[in-house]
This record gives C-alpha cells, sequence and structure tokens, in this order.
C-alpha cells in the first residue's frame, strides 16, 4: 500500500505468518485514513522481544478494507523474507 509521499507498506496475510512468534501488544494507535491500528511484539526462544513490530487493522475503514487480515512490519526493524510455500521467515 502507498500512501501519500511515505515508504509503500507490505501487507501479508496474517495466514501467512507464523503466529508462534507473535504476541498481542497493549499498543494502539490511530490512523485518520485506515483507523485504529493494534499491534504484535515478536518474540521468539533466543530472547528477541520486539515491542510492537507488527501492526494490523482489525476494522480498517471501507477505503482500504483489503488489509483486513493482514499485517505489516517495521522495515527499520524487521526483515521479512518469503520460504517455499509462502511462509514467513523474520529476523
Amino acid at each position: 500500500m502507498r500512501e501519500a509521499s511515505y515508504q509503500p507498506v507490505l501487507y501479508i496475510p496474517l495466514d501467512d505468518v507464523d503466529r508462534r512468534f507473535l504476541r498481542r501488544s497493549d499498543h494502539h494507535t490511530y490512523c485518520p485514513y485506515k483507523g485504529e491500528a493494534s499491534y504484535y511484539d515478536i518474540i521468539d526462544g533466543n530472547g528477541t522481544d520486539l515491542t510492537a513490530a507488527v501492526w494490523y487493522y482489525g476494522e480498517p475503514f471501507p477505503a482500504v478494507a483489503d488489509i483486513r487480515g493482514h499485517v505489516a512490519f517495521y522495515p527499520d526493524r524487521v526483515t521479512v523474507t518469503v520460504t517455499a510455500r509462502s511462509s514467513t521467515t523474520v529476523q
């Protein structure tokens, strides 16, 4: 998705993300174009804890309804790679 002069954001279907590494966050923000964003922290067994590194819109505004069920990752904090059969690796 491209908004105004911002860098494009890649929204990935949540079903394509390994949810074992996600923990719901209490963090929320508001966008006047998309609605209320909720967040996930990324965690793993090695002590990695990226607080609020993943966001999603549970009830996006109608103009951007296609992002429902998708998540986005902060590109300066996370590297997203796609491997065989649409599985996603987050580093």
